[in-house]
């Protein structure tokens, strides 16, 4: 009986295909990371700075733009609130368009995505390269890559 029982466990059982599982779960948290991006823009455009930076992994994001890197979490919040805040005109209205999103573990992935921040004075665009991780069972930015450009600067 005990021999029996040994072989039993020794014996491997039939596996059980992991890619449906692996795939569907890669799709949820591509939905997701696509939510977080969206739950940001409309932040942004509602005037609510704390709101988009819900985005960002606090307080380890490093963020860069304009050859520097920004001053973590509390860093890139002042950042927005001092170069954005006040008037709707000048914070503008933040369009992002999601070019692609590459899953590199259970809990990491790669998004590029282009930007436009419409205003009349300054606007912008440009590219995004993030890297988003998995914390906590939420998915927020840990690296964010800005890539910006004046387009009235921009000769057709």
């Amino acid at each position: 009986m005990l021999t029996s029982l040994l072989l039993a466990a020794l014996v491997p059982a039939p596996a059980m295909p992991a890619a449906p599982l692996q795939a569907a779960s890669a799709v949820e948290d591509e939905a997701a990371i696509r939510a977080v991006i969206a739950s940001m823009e409309a932040a942004w455009n509602r005037g609510d700075f704390r709101g988009y930076m819900q985005g960002f992994a606090d307080p380890g994001v490093v963020f860069v733009s304009n050859g520097r890197i920004q001053d973590g979490w509390q860093g890139t919040l002042d950042h927005y609130v001092r170069d954005y805040g006040g008037a709707p005109e000048r914070r503008g209205t933040l369009h992002f368009d999601i070019l692609s999103i590459e899953m590199l573990a259970s809990d990491a992935a790669m998004l590029v995505s282009r930007y436009r921040l419409d205003r009349p004075e300054r606007p912008q665009q440009g590219i995004n390269t993030r890297l988003m991780r998995k914390i906590g069972g939420r998915w927020v930015i840990s690296l964010n890559h800005v890539s910006s450009f004046d387009p009235a600067t921009v000769k057709d």
